[in-house]
């Protein structure tokens, strides 16, 4: 296993993989995304875009298995301007850490600890305050939830991220059980980058 961070032809090679881990993992829980090539191909091309992006793959010999992606949170003001508006923080601070996919079979092995520590190395290089990225909010008792299902809400604040109070931005996905888009709730968890808390 290798994890590095991709740039330039590398990272326009990799979007393509990058996008069937997307549709892959968000198929489960609590994503339950029903996922198409076409969206993911036009979505990613924010990486392409912006100078400031980072991609971060982990690969298993050659084989992509794992990604995160991350750019300002500038960069995606139309999606979060609103969810942020009450939190007083400049957008220009924050730094985005996007998704987060890894195959199941590569979990419990530190690479999303990796994933995080790249992005916010990345963001502090960028001189960003604040790394945030959001959650998708599904009730306790959604008929499709796993009973083995672990949050990762525990892993999160291991990492110093916390929810932000009143942060909640609004999505549509079509989930794998339904037919039409539907708008789904996502909480902002955001850490200050300056210093690592005690």
């Amino acid at each position: 296993m290798r994890v590095e961070v991709l740039t330039g032809a590398a990272l326009d090679v990799a979007l393509e993989d990058v996008a069937a881990l997307r549709i892959a993992v968000f198929r489960d829980w609590p994503y339950l995304y029903d996922g198409d090539l076409d969206y993911e191909r036009a979505y990613l091309d924010t990486y392409r875009k912006s100078k400031d992006a980072i991609l971060v793959g982990a690969f298993d010999g050659a084989r992509l298995v794992g990604a995160s992606t991350g750019t300002p949170m500038a960069d995606h003001a139309d999606d979060f301007g609103a969810a942020f508006a009450k939190a007083d923080i400049p957008l220009s601070d924050v730094f985005y850490c996007a998704e987060s996919v890894l195959l199941p079979q590569y979990r419990g092995h530190g690479i999303g600890h990796r994933f995080f520590d790249t992005r916010e190395a990345h963001a502090r290089h960028l001189g960003a305050r604040y790394s945030a990225f959001c959650s998708v909010v599904r009730p306790d008792d959604h008929p499709l939830k796993p009973e083995q299902y672990q949050s990762l809400h525990g892993f999160w604040r291991k990492r110093w991220y916390t929810p932000l109070d009143g942060a909640v931005a609004q999505f549509r996905w079509k989930d794998v059980d339904q037919t039409e888009e539907t708008a789904k709730p996502l909480q902002v968890w955001m850490r200050h980058l300056e210093k690592d808390p005690a």
